[in-house]
Order: C-alpha cells, then structure tokens, then sequence
C-alpha cells in the first residue's frame, strides 16, 4: 500500500512544473542516474508539487548502462525547458567529458542559469566543459589524484559527501548522488519533506554535504602509495602526538615540503588523514568493544570524548554511543 504522500494522482501531479534532466551516456552507472531520480519523484509526490523528469543523452534512444542495463533516453534538443541538469558518473565518462557535443550542450545550460549537479565521476564532464574552474568540487575517491592532477584549477574537496558552490553541485560516489539529490530537495521544498522522502526511501540517513566520505582511507592506505608505511606507522600509534611537524620529521622532510607533497599523493591533508585514521579505529573499537568511550577517545589520540564525538558526527552522522548501540542490536 503507497503511504498517503504517494498517492497523488498523475494527471494533477504532470501539470505545470520545474523540469529535471539527468544526463547519461555509453557504460554510465545505474545508480547514479536512477538514485536521484526516484529521489526527485517521490519527493515531488510527498511535497504535492508537479514535476517532470527527463533522461537524457547525445543521441535518442536506448543507452546500455556499464551493468548492461539499458535506459531510454532523448536528446539534448529536447532539454530546452530542464531547470536542473545531473550528469551521472561511471565508467564511460572520459569518452562523455571528451565529447564536444557534450559539452557544449553543459555549457550552454550553465549560461541560461540552470543548476548543474554531478553524480561521482560525473565530475570530469563539468571539469572538461570548464565548470569547476575556481569552484569547490568533490568525486569519488578512487578517482582523487587522477582528477586533482588533470584539473588543478577546481578547489578539489575529496572529503566531502558533496559540495555546492553557487549552483553547480558535485558528489562523491554513487550513492552519494541520493545525499545530493536530497539537498537540492530541501533547497527546493524545505526540510521536511525532504525527511519524509528520506524515510518513504527507507534511507537511515540523510546525510550532510560536510560528511566524510570515509571510503577514502582505503585510497590512503594503498600500498604503493608514497606515504604508505608512514601512514601504517601512524595507525599504529595513534596515541601519541601525530602533529604534521612529527609527520615531516618522521617523513626526513621538511613541514611544509612534506604537508604539499602529502597533499598531492592522497588528496588531502596530513591531519585530515590522521583524523579518519583515529575515526577508523575509535569505530571499530566502539562497535566491537564493551571499553569505555573515554578510553577510546585516550587510545585513539582524540583525548577528550567530546572531541571524539563531534569527530564522529561529522564523519558517520551519529555519535559513538549510537553506534554502538546500533552494532549490538544487529
């Protein structure tokens, strides 16, 4: 049965509305076009606001995701009224962002003011048609040296859920695109119903943009990194002071060589890096552990449990009480 919000009846809910394109093309990843679209849907019906949603793509027709499953889609001439553009992320992206057509037609919209998202990797197109240049941007993860190194000019933010600046929006990876799609909901009907659109969604929660992606430690720690034993060293001994200068010194370099060196391997700076390695093991041992919060906190380098917890909260949006009691009910 469709809890009352969804039943709104289609011929009153298609009249006058904004319009959404979300822009696909060859291997895009299915989530990142179909999560923001049911977000946009439902929330559309739970606000009780018309909507229209379009997909769309260079060519019109039939677009095989990188799963194998296709989406039907129109072409850009059929994007004159679209009032928000998301461009979808995945594996067939390079191809998109180096298509000139493509561009364009991204560019185009930016001039007449349209509020252009993208969707993880979906970064690249706006990067490519000249977008973030200047901006504050994110992506996902797996792909931070590779999108700093070819853009240097974006303020690239790889450790953010998503980030808005003016209106052009980016998100980090896949799911991430369902965070994005429920702020531009709250942007666009108010908090409320994008909270009733989050639970109609069975999601647990709605997460901020500020929020750590915290994937991106498995980034940190790739073996072949440059800092990678320094950074298994610091894991190991998280309760003792982890300052950049201890860093460096350990590193044989100087601060600040090694803070611009450090940034530029992983993405982001040495003590964001220690803080999502303390975040890493506080986790763990919260969820696995009867131990007292204020002896994590002491074990983790964070000190103070208050520290510990507001560290917490932007990272997993619950405190280490919650968490825990979350673990011991699974």
């Amino acid at each position: 049965m469709l809890p009352s919000c969804l039943k709104w009846h289609n011929s009153h809910y298609f009249g006058h509305r904004p319009m959404i394109g979300i822009l696909i093309f060859p291997d895009f990843q299915l989530l990142d076009a179909a999560g923001p679209i049911s977000v946009f849907e439902v929330a559309a019906r739970c606000a009780r606001k018309p909507l229209a949603l379009r997909v769309l793509a260079l060519n019109a027709g039939s677009v095989r995701s990188s799963s194998g499953v296709e989406m039907m889609a129109r072409d850009f001439k059929s994007a004159n009224a679209i009032t928000t553009l998301v461009i979808a992320g995945g594996a067939g992206v390079t191809d998109a962002a180096r298509c000139e057509a493509t561009r364009a037609f991204v560019q185009r919209l930016a001039r007449r003011g349209v509020r252009i998202a993208s969707v993880c990797s979906g970064a690249y197109v706006l990067a490519e048609a000249g977008l973030l240049d200047g901006r504050r941007a994110t992506t996902h993860w797996g792909r931070t040296r590779d999108f700093v190194a070819r853009y240097p000019k974006v303020k690239f933010e790889p450790d953010q859920i998503f980030t808005r600046d003016d209106n052009v929006w980016t998100s980090a990876g896949i799911t991430a695109g369902i965070d994005l799609a429920l702020a531009m909901v709250t942007e666009d009907h108010g908090e409320e119903i994008a909270q009733e659109a989050a639970r109609h969604l069975v999601l647990y929660h709605r997460r901020s943009g500020g929020q750590s992606q915290f994937s991106s430690l498995l980034e940190l720690k790739t073996p072949n990194g440059r800092f990678g034993t320094l950074l298994s060293w610091a894991r190991e001994n998280l309760d003792t002071r982890l300052t950049v200068e201890d860093l460096a010194d350990r590193a044989g370099m100087s601060a600040r060589h090694f803070a611009r060196a450090f940034a530029a391997e992983t993405g982001t700076t040495p003590s964001k890096a220690i803080e999502r390695l303390r975040l890493e093991v506080a986790r763990e041992r919260v969820q696995s552990s009867r131990e007292g919060i204020e002896l994590v906190a002491e074990a983790t380098g964070f000190g103070d449990p208050e520290r510990m917890r507001r560290a917490f909260i932007r990272a997993f949006g619950q405190p280490p009480q919650a968490l825990r009691r979350a673990a011991r009910a699974e």
